[in-house]
């Protein structure tokens, strides 16, 4: 069970999580990098912390969604090491078929 202390867009809390306090502050480091992002890169002075706090979601949520999309792609996509096995027993299996092929015609 982890603690973690937040301090950010002007809100102080704590919060308890299943999670040990290291993977929480590794979270919220990664929040607040996402808000200072989005305080710098958005072309106009974001003074609401709550915009900035729902920007800051949203981008959060579209790299989550990019990345379940990307594992979703790579399950599909067989290992290369499971197509060169395939293509060993592909042609294991021919040349056995052939050698049936050749002994059935004598």
């Amino acid at each position: 069970m982890g603690v973690l202390r937040i301090d950010v867009l002007g809100a102080l809390f704590s919060v308890e999580a299943r999670e040990d306090s290291q993977h929480l502050e590794f979270l919220l480091d990664n929040y607040k990098k996402m808000v200072h992002l989005v305080e710098s890169s958005s072309g106009v002075a974001i003074t609401d912390s709550l915009q900035v706090a729902i920007l800051s979601g949203i981008m959060l949520c579209d790299e989550l969604y990019k990345e379940k999309k990307l594992a979703q792609i790579a399950k599909q996509i067989p290992l290369t090491e499971d197509l060169i096995e395939s293509e060993r027993l592909t042609l294991r299996m021919i040349e056995k078929i052939d050698r049936a092929l050749l002994d059935n015609l004598d």
